[in-house]
């Protein structure tokens, strides 16, 4: 290789050829994990449907044979306002929100 375009050309070339080379190793690593982590989270989301269909079947089954159940696993003899403890989450959730507020501010003056 005397000419030094000649051997410009030749190197351009295998940098090209190695580029692209690590660039598919690279895509097909990426896709894998990809196609790894799309299984786990399959997998995961399964598991969770399984465990709450049981204890749903478990709930309902308490409920046939007369356990009345509180929720949260806890069981008892007086029904659940479902409504009424979500508002009361809610209200918590608000009050919380507005302490965590004031905090910050008294802490950033």
């Amino acid at each position: 290789m005397s000419n030094p375009l000649v051997q410009a050309f030749f190197v351009g070339r295998a940098v090209a050829e190695v580029m692209t080379e690590r660039l598919e190793n690279a895509l097909t690593d990426t896709l894998s994990e990809l196609g790894k982590l799309d299984a786990e989270l399959r997998e995961q989301l399964r598991q969770f449907t399984e465990e709450v269909m049981e204890r749903a079947n478990r709930a309902a089954d308490a409920v046939d044979t007369g356990k009345s159940t509180t929720g949260f696993g806890q069981t008892g003899t007086d029904p659940v306002d479902l409504q009424a403890m979500i508002d009361e989450l809610r209200a918590e959730i608000a009050f919380l929100r507005t302490e965590l507020q004031r905090y910050r501010s008294s802490r950033n003056s």
